[in-house]
């Protein structure tokens, strides 16, 4: 039995987005308003599956992703099924345990990693297909500029910035 892979549109403030859903959990999450190339670059990632335009069945799915864009402390609980190599899958998990507010460098990713070559870090973190949830976006350059990003410079300075003001908010201690 062929692999389903289930694909909506929706829209955020950074602009529309296309989620994917395999059976295991959000395979992609991409930033972008060109709908045919990026349902094109779902058929040719997932060569063995048949993609379907889902949008009626994600609504909800859509609805926790813009939640997440719009405010960075909602956790929408959704699986990630994250699929690359082993090495891939390690800088993604990595960067899935920075907290909000807070960056790395690619270099600082290389050193955790082991190694003092940060372009095989900066290759994985281009592949990755799952923007937000996957924070890439929190990756800068060692002397604290903002660096390229898959989706755009503008989008990750948004991201940035909504993440610092999430930060800096005052939080309750609860009942001490």
């Amino acid at each position: 039995m062929r692999e389903i892979i289930r694909f909506a549109r929706g829209n955020s403030s950074l602009g529309d987005f296309m989620v994917a859903m395999s059976d295991k959990g959000l395979v992609a999450m991409e930033l972008g308003s060109s709908h045919g190339p990026t349902e094109e670059a779902l058929r040719i990632r997932f060569p063995n599956a048949e993609v379907v335009n889902s949008q009626h069945e994600l609504v909800d799915v859509l609805e926790k992703i813009v939640r997440a864009v719009e405010d960075p402390g909602f956790d929408p609980e959704l699986p990630l099924d994250m699929r690359g190599t082993a090495y891939e899958i390690k800088v993604w998990s990595m960067l899935r345990a920075l907290p909000i507010g807070e960056t790395i460098s690619y270099g600082a990713i290389a050193a955790k990693l082991g190694t003092r070559d940060a372009r095989d870090v900066t290759k994985a973190i281009a592949s990755n297909p799952i923007a937000v949830l996957i924070p890439c976006h929190r990756v800068i350059k060692k002397d604290g500029s903002i660096s390229g990003y898959r989706w755009g410079v503008k989008r990750k300075r948004a991201l940035l910035a909504r993440e610092r003001r999430v930060k800096s908010l005052p939080t309750s201690k609860g009942d001490e």
